[in-house]
């Protein structure tokens, strides 16, 4: 398998997923991902492990009026609500072009702005799914790769894990496809959240993030003349024209769905509520220095939305191990 199609696998919206009790499913620690991310990529000074390269825009969300009879999360109850949401390709190498298939699947991270200085984030990527339904299953895959010699002996280590894990091949080999945009694609949360609203039942489901522009894509002879920044140069001259509106819907789970395991993709015939409206409307101002400060923590949920996946906490403590990295530089 060509390297590109080994790499493009995961995102800093899900660097790693646990499955059923921490006990029968032990994730390694956090720095041991962190090493093995910087082992599939190199090390580069002040990058972030995953997503290094990106942009970040500033606007606003607004709940649309069913969202509070989802949860009584503070920023579904109605008024707009300050944003911080950041685009960017997958490989944690900071000068990747954006149309290699390493970019991808591409992330989008957003930081709602609550009152009283604090902050719920919602992380998502453009695939639906993850390759490895637990952490230690990922760490494994993630060995595999750095592990394999593409002119070594064969079966490589990479071609035992894929020939015992269907899903992690199928994910591994999709196709890949060049955005016309950051605005111009669908983003999944892959892990699943409970949700509670002050009167009622409580109700699962995963996060989508479906651009009002629909979903664009290039032609492999366009692609492959654009400029390696183009995605970002193309934000840029996007949001000094028009605002960039994005639908937040929750896909809600059925009996029998799987909640803790994001390698399993839910049926497209599950139910789909609207959350609310994403709309940037400007660059964040000396966006480096922007990109440097922020940190995204699936775990760090207002009252009303709960972790239902016992991999956004595993997530929550591997981000911090990069954030402290990248700024000891």
């Amino acid at each position: 398998m060509r390297l590109r199609q080994i790499i493009c696998t995961a995102t800093a919206a899900c660097l790693v997923a646990l499955a059923g009790t921490v006990a029968a499913q032990q994730a390694p620690e956090p720095e041991q991902f962190v090493d093995d991310l910087n082992h599939l990529f190199g090390q580069h000074p002040g990058a972030r492990a995953v997503h290094a390269k990106g942009i970040v825009l500033e606007g606003s969300f607004m709940a649309a009026g069913g969202a509070r009879a989802i949860s009584k999360a503070i920023h579904l109850q109605g008024g707009p609500v300050p944003v911080t949401v950041r685009f960017s390709d997958f490989a944690g190498i900071p000068a990747i072009a954006d149309q290699h298939a390493m970019a991808a699947p591409y992330g989008m991270a957003i930081k709602f702005h609550l009152p009283g200085g604090l902050a719920t984030d919602l992380v998502a990527h453009s695939h639906n799914g993850f390759p490895s339904p637990t952490g230690r299953d990922f760490h494994e895959l993630l060995a595999a790769m750095y592990g394999s010699d593409p002119k070594g002996p064969k079966p490589s280590p990479l071609d035992s894990y894929l020939a015992a894990h269907p899903v992690a091949r199928a994910f591994l080999t999709q196709p890949h496809r060049v955005p016309a945009s950051y605005a111009t694609l669908t983003y999944f949360g892959v892990n699943a959240f409970e949700f509670t609203p002050e009167k009622g039942k409580a109700v699962f489901g995963r996060y989508q993030l479906r651009a009002a522009a629909g979903q664009q894509f290039l032609g492999e002879a366009e692609a492959a003349g654009k400029d390696p920044n183009f995605l970002r140069e193309e934000l840029r001259t996007r949001i000094a024209g028009e605002a960039i509106r994005y639908k937040l819907v929750l896909q809600l789970a059925a009996p029998g769905d799987r909640l803790d395991d994001p390698s399993t993709v839910w049926p497209e015939n599950r139910q789909v509520v609207e959350l609310g409206t994403l709309v940037l409307t400007r660059l964040a101002a000396d966006n480096d220095a922007a990109q440097a400060r922020l940190l995204f923590l699936p775990v760090a949920l207002p009252d009303g939305i709960n972790a239902a996946d016992p991999m956004i906490d595993v997530r929550s403590d591997v981000y911090p191990e990069s954030f402290r990295r990248r700024n000891r530089h």
